[in-house]
């Protein structure tokens, strides 16, 4: 079956954001049958652009229960990884990140391009050197901070004590050898020292948990000490969700404290998840893209070369909460105060 068209001329013009040169190699990873639509359509983008291009398709590996690191595909096919290493880029369609693998292929300096959402996201949420500008412009903000605090009218009150690990930053691709990237949303994320969280969470009604794809219904209260969550209170059915999936790896580096960051790009909604047919075949980009938001999380923080690779990974957008950085406002209820990170800018 011939590729989309329209497809092409979206994937086409995702690939040269990302410089993708006719001297240089493109890879595009999958696991069984899954996106074919979208690799036969990347192929043919890469080759009119003149690039060379290979498909590596593998069987898929599904997680072992109680598996405590992440497995894919990939896992232990060091072939497949050195094919990838030797690719100038790779579009990954099978969903890599948070595992070694990655880490082993972007360390060789090949850019990887992460494509999980469907692509009426994709069209929405298309890149732009704009959203590079002012995420940069707050990554320059973050790594300048030594503290950061939020806080909520729900409860929250949380420090940070940053410094121990790099900035990362998400703007929709990749042009530089070694960075990794999602194709869509725009956010940004760091970590403290591991011994450096300390405070309240509290996870708001209307708030977000991936990967359970779900709005909270009730409030849940995490206590945080010295980088670790020492107890996860209420939220009801969502409550009992976070703290069985939590328990279920049997552990301890699951309860750790991830990345924390926040969201930059006007065009994700927070609606998403509860008014999209398709909200079934999104990762979740809109959520934890969406302007102004705090991205929480817990477990590991591998990608910020940390040590902790747990399997067992939350993301938690939180709405309407402020976060400063070394007692300067960065988000003030949900909106973003500095004029240079807003979207006029």
């Amino acid at each position: 079956m011939p590729a989309n068209p329209e497809m092409i001329r979206l994937f086409k013009a995702e690939l040269e954001l990302c410089k993708l040169r006719p001297d240089e190699t493109l890879a595009v990873l999958t696991e069984g049958e899954e996106k074919r639509d979208f690799a036969e359509a990347f192929l043919a983008a890469g080759e009119e652009i003149g690039a060379t291009t290979f498909h590596l398709n593998l069987a898929r590996k599904p997680q072992r229960p109680g598996e405590k690191l992440k497995r894919t595909a990939i896992t232990g096919n060091q072939p497949a990884i050195e094919a990838l290493k030797n690719a100038d880029i790779v579009v990954d369609l099978l969903g890599l990140l948070w595992s070694a693998e990655q880490k082993q292929i972007t360390d060789a300096g090949t850019r990887m391009l992460m494509v999980r959402e469907p692509y009426e996201v994709l069209a929405r949420m298309f890149p732009r050197e704009s959203l590079r500008r002012r995420v940069e412009a707050a990554q320059r903000m973050l790594e300048a901070a030594k503290t950061l605090r939020i806080t909520s009218a729900a409860g929250t009150d949380v420090t940070y004590r940053l410094g121990a690990y790099p900035v990362m930053t998400q703007y929709g691709y990749t042009d530089t050898p070694g960075r990794w990237d999602h194709f869509a949303g725009g956010f940004l994320y760091t970590g403290a020292h591991d011994d450096g969280v300390d405070g309240t969470v509290v996870i708001n009604t209307g708030d977000i948990l991936y990967p359970f794809m779900r709005y909270v219904a009730a409030p849940i209260r995490l206590r945080i000490e010295k980088g670790w969550v020492k107890s996860i209170e209420g939220g009801g059915f969502e409550g009992d969700l976070m703290r069985d999936f939590i328990a279920r790896y049997n552990d301890p580096r699951a309860y750790a404290v991830s990345h924390i960051g926040w969201g930059m790009d006007e065009n994700a909604q927070w609606d998403f998840l509860g008014t999209s047919r398709i909200a079934a075949q999104t990762t979740g980009v809109d959520g934890r893209a969406f302007m102004g938001n705090v991205l929480f999380s817990t477990g590991p923080n591998l990608e910020l070369g940390g040590k902790n690779d747990t399997g067992c990974h939350l993301d938690i957008p939180l709405k309407a909460c402020s976060l400063s950085l070394d007692n300067k406002p960065i988000v003030d209820h949900g909106r973003l105060v500095p004029k240079e990170l807003q979207a006029t800018a």
